[in-house]
């Protein structure tokens, strides 16, 4: 294809859009919501899957043992726990250890009730896993073994986390995919409104010789037009709009880490792009394959 007719296709799909300013400007507007939802589900289910996995670094089963415990059942017990799938350390904690602990979770000012306890705290091992969901291996690992008072694990927290994120995910794709259909049929409208218009011009350019796909270009390229410019103005809004949230979260919430503002233009920004290139292309095509007869 030549340069010249490259150039041809692109300033008959910018006229176009010109002499349909109004239905344009609603299908940018459409594709820039369908992106921008999509880009806020993808940024909170991100932030999720990245506090789960700094949970999962803190997470660990707390394997309590029995003071009676002979010293081949608490030996069987390491080696158990040191040949389950996925786990990250082992640490033994006496009963001195434990006792510690306590101390800096009340603190100093608080010290005086952990006066007398001593031989309260059992010994344990505390075992830190790779991912929040192998601590179940943990805690089956180590069930009936001998010399096992109890094991203590924060499961539930994380179930419920990955719980949540998995209805995000469902309720999201649902979302995009209903936003997706309603692009397509304003960017098809918007072709079909072009194609309606040009229908004379199209029949001279039959009759001269033009072939199917010479007239049907510059239409794919004024859809892939309407989905690169919704693309390029959701991304900004959702970039300036994330990092506002980004700054306000970390200056408040000490505790809370959420992920870099800049991954929205490393790597959403070109997704974003390519999707609206997609669905602009779709849309055009459908619409052409349906109303355009040539």
């Amino acid at each position: 294809m030549k340069i010249s007719t490259i150039k041809y296709f692109i300033m008959d799909a910018l006229k176009s859009l010109k002499r349909n300013k109004t239905v344009s400007i609603a299908s940018v507007a459409t594709v820039a919501a369908t992106l921008f939802i999509l880009g806020v589900f993808l940024l909170i289910v991100f932030n999720v899957n990245a506090g789960v996995q700094e949970l999962g670094a803190k997470l660990e089963a707390t394997v309590y043992l029995k003071d009676n415990i002979t010293i081949a059942d608490k030996s069987a017990v390491e080696r158990t726990l040191n040949g389950v799938e996925g786990v990250s350390s082992i640490k033994f904690e006496d009963k001195n250890d434990a006792l510690n602990n306590a101390k800096k979770q009340f603190g100093k000012e608080n010290e005086s009730l952990t006066k007398g306890m001593e031989k309260v705290f059992p010994t344990a091992y505390v075992v830190k896993v790779e991912k929040p969901e192998m601590i179940s291996n943990v805690v089956k690992a180590a069930t009936g073994l001998k010399g096992i008072e109890k094991i203590k694990d924060g499961r539930e927290i994380v179930d419920k986390v990955i719980k949540i994120t998995n209805t995000l995910k469902i309720v999201g794709s649902v979302l995009f995919a209903i936003l997706i259909s309603v692009s397509l049929f304003l960017i098809g409208n918007t072709i079909k409104l072009t194609v309606y218009s040009r229908k004379k011009e199209i029949g001279i350019m039959k009759f001269v010789g033009a072939t199917d796909w010479f007239i049907r270009w510059p239409f794919i390229i004024e859809g892939m037009l309407l989905g690169i410019s919704g693309a390029i103005i959701s991304t900004g809004v959702l970039y300036y709009a994330y990092k506002l949230v980004f700054e306000k979260v970390t200056s408040a919430l000490l505790g809370i880490t959420l992920i870099n503002p800049y991954i929205i233009l490393s790597t959403t920004l070109w997704q974003f792009m390519l999707g609206g290139l997609i669905i602009g292309a779709l849309g055009s095509s459908i619409s052409i394959r349906k109303f355009l007869i040539v």
